[in-house]
């Protein structure tokens, strides 16, 4: 090969290096830079969640205004909600908390404007024998909350929160009453409720304390546990210093091969 064939296939070489090394650092910068407005805008919803989780209750958001929700915007508001329980169709679910292994203990609530509201009166132990599913409850008739309106009016406070999605690693069973997630949805179809909201409403410590009738237990109510899970700032470190090490790979190596010119 002649010295002027080497020089063209090294300008050539050095030329696709630096096409690949350019796609690259721009790629990388452009995912670091993704995740600084990722970090942003999670800082945003921290700070407003903050803010809601501190404010006075307003009421719950009634029929007309479900379909307007969403986790965004409505998640951990404060809220009020009125209406009558319907004891005979409470769902228990799997809770894990610091407290121990127990259940979530989900009540609907009739409220005046049709609908049906889930309240999380809040979390029972398992006790020494450990979670297990309890027997299903018998589907609710089809007038219950009519049936249900001359009982006693409760007004619960909480914290609204959007129905959960349904695990791939551990799905609900309805048909064994086995529920792992408060997926709202199924649990309506399972128990024959109607118009039931979509989100629940995590009751605080002074609105658990109600003894409802045939029910026997006292659940402890604001243990609504509000974290969230903020990497951004790492992603986007990581992400630009591969850029910054491509970018000293490709002047290295550019340079070394100036050099053997």
């Amino acid at each position: 090969m002649t010295a002027g064939a080497s020089r063209q296939r090294s300008r050539a070489l050095r030329v696709i290096l630096a096409l690949v090394a350019g796609v690259m650092f721009a790629g990388f910068f452009a995912l670091g830079t993704w995740q600084i407005f990722r970090l942003q805008w999670k800082l945003a919803l921290i700070e407003r969640v903050e803010q809601r989780v501190h404010a006075a209750p307003v009421a719950a958001p009634g029929v007309a205004e479900w379909p307007r929700l969403n986790a965004e915007d409505d998640e951990y508001r404060r809220v009020r909600v009125s209406g009558v329980y319907l004891p005979a169709s409470t769902t228990w679910t799997l809770a894990s908390l610091e407290r121990g292994i127990g259940y979530w203990v989900l009540t609907p609530l009739c409220t005046p404007d049709g609908g049906i509201v889930m309240v999380n009166r809040g979390f029972v132990p398992a006790g020494d024998g450990g979670w297990a599913p309890r027997p299903a409850p018998a589907a609710a008739p089809a007038n219950a909350c009519a049936a249900a309106r001359g009982g006693a009016q409760v007004t619960v406070s909480g914290l609204l929160r959007m129905s959960e999605k349904a695990s791939s690693l551990r799905a609900n069973e309805p048909a064994r009453n086995y529920w792992y997630t408060r997926d709202l949805r199924a649990i309506a179809q399972a128990r024959g409720l109607p118009a039931v909201a979509p989100y629940y409403v995590d009751a605080d410590a002074a609105s658990a304390q109600v003894d409802l009738p045939g029910d026997g237990v006292r659940p402890v109510g604001g243990l609504t546990v509000i974290s969230f899970v903020n990497n951004h700032l790492v992603y986007a470190v990581t992400w630009f210093a591969l850029a910054l090490m491509v970018a000293g790979a490709a002047w290295w190596v550019a340079r070394d091969t100036r050099r053997a010119d």
